[in-house]
């Protein structure tokens, strides 16, 4: 049985991590980049508390030793169903059956100035760009004189107020108390704010209100300017706008405001839901088309009640569905039944700054907030990383960081562009 799989994120690596070394499968994945990442994670790469790879694994190192799995470097240009076959950019592939896992890219809603303006958080390419930015502005910051281009190098807003949002928001309010005034004492009688805009009536919609009003209160502590109800129309000449009216000039607005799935060249428009998601049966199976599947932030399943809008676009759905749909593999080669998913759903989390955090836990229904929680965060996400060396450097990192409540990864470094 020859199992393509197209994305080596949270849903692909664990697909094929459940079918390693089975006689009768053979998988080849097939991603864009050479590794697999860790995405809770890239906004401490951004803000150089990590650098890129505590998060990051090659996809031929964790290959390595596993006979029947395959990595292919390539980019998907279309599918070719009656044919059972896919076009890549350097060449074609054949299967039996085709994984979708491609997650979910950046959406800006139209808005073209944002696009071409604003700085992305989705990966680790966007959080070394972001990263470079952000330190080419406190170097530039440093050395004007004109404190209203002073003021707008230094004025941060985040778009979005889930749990990316709020988690980058509240470490730049603490690089500010920590770090800024002691390494760049140019600046010590600059005005610098940060601010997290949504559009929403509440931060970490999809959390409790006691998580909400708690991030609330620990964001605006730490000097965090929160402006809810105020949705992002344009940013052009460093000046966003909102729907309100109100503008903010800045010359650094990070953008975590939403995602979208992909279109895929070749598959029919029947088989996409809402939110351009890959419409799937309970066992992932892609509306309209045979031996295609699709998982992960790119999947919309219908028929489950308790999520008749699809399941939400986090990690833990991306995990099981990959696990749950190695599993039917596995059934398919002995000929056995095949088990629908059923989500289980673990909690949600996010980290505000040093010792804080909120944590609801769904059965029972607790809400943990301070240090515990944020003890907690810690740990799932350390476990989480796909490997132990990840976790070491993570570990250590953040050791350094806690105790120094500092790091000294801040460099610029980006490739030479040459002709």
């Amino acid at each position: 049985m020859k199992i393509v799989i197209i994305g080596g994120g949270f849903a692909g690596i664990n697909l094929a991590k459940e079918l390693v070394n089975h006689p009768q499968i053979q998988v080849t994945l097939v991603d864009k980049n050479n590794y697999n990442f860790f995405p809770p994670l890239i906004y401490q790469v951004a803000t150089a508390f990590l650098e890129p790879s505590s998060i990051s694994y090659p996809f031929r190192k964790f290959f390595a030793g596993k006979k029947n799995l395959q990595f292919r470097l390539g980019e998907l240009i279309s599918v070719v169903p009656a044919e059972k076959k896919i076009i890549l950019n350097n060449g074609e592939l054949d299967y039996d059956h085709l994984v979708f896992a491609t997650g979910a890219e950046t959406s800006y809603f139209g808005m073209e100035n944002v696009m071409k303006n604003a700085i992305p958080m989705k990966t680790l390419n966007d959080a070394i760009e972001m990263r470079n930015t952000l330190l080419k502005n406190l170097e530039k910051a440093a050395i004007t004189k004109d404190m209203r281009k002073r003021r707008k190098l230094l004025t941060i807003v985040v778009a979005g107020g889930g749990p990316t949002g709020v988690e980058v928001s509240g470490m730049f309010a603490e690089m500010r108390k920590n770090i800024l005034l002691k390494e760049y004492p140019e600046l010590e009688t600059s005005v610098s704010n940060v601010y997290l805009v949504d559009g929403g009536d509440a931060l970490l919609a999809p959390m409790s209100k006691e998580s909400q009003q708690d991030t609330l209160e620990a964001l605006t502590k730490l000097g965090v300017v929160v402006k809810l109800h105020t949705r992002v129309t344009d940013y052009i000449d460093d000046t966003v706008h909102f729907e309100n009216g109100e503008t903010i000039k800045t010359k650094n607005l990070i953008w975590a405001a939403g995602v979208s799935a992909k279109i895929f060249e070749g598959m029919p428009q029947e088989s996409y839901g809402r939110g351009r998601r890959m419409a799937t049966d309970a066992f992932s199976k892609v509306n309209a088309v045979d031996n295609i599947y699709a998982i992960g932030d790119t999947a919309i399943l219908a028929g489950d009640k308790k999520f008749p809008d699809g399941h939400p676009q986090v990690a833990q759905v991306a995990i099981q569905q990959g696990i749950n749909l190695a599993k039917n593999f596995m059934n398919m080669a002995s000929n056995k039944p095949l088990k629908p998913f059923a989500y289980n759903d673990k909690g949600s989390m996010a980290i505000i700054g040093k010792n804080k955090a909120v944590v609801d836990l769904p059965s029972p229904k607790w809400h943990f907030k301070g240090f515990f929680a944020w003890i907690i965060w810690l740990f799932i996400h350390l476990i989480s990383l796909i490997t132990y060396r990840n976790r070491l450097n993570t570990f250590y990192n953040w050791m350094v960081a806690y105790f120094a409540r500092d790091q000294s990864l801040r460099m610029i470094i980006r490739p030479d562009k040459r002709s």
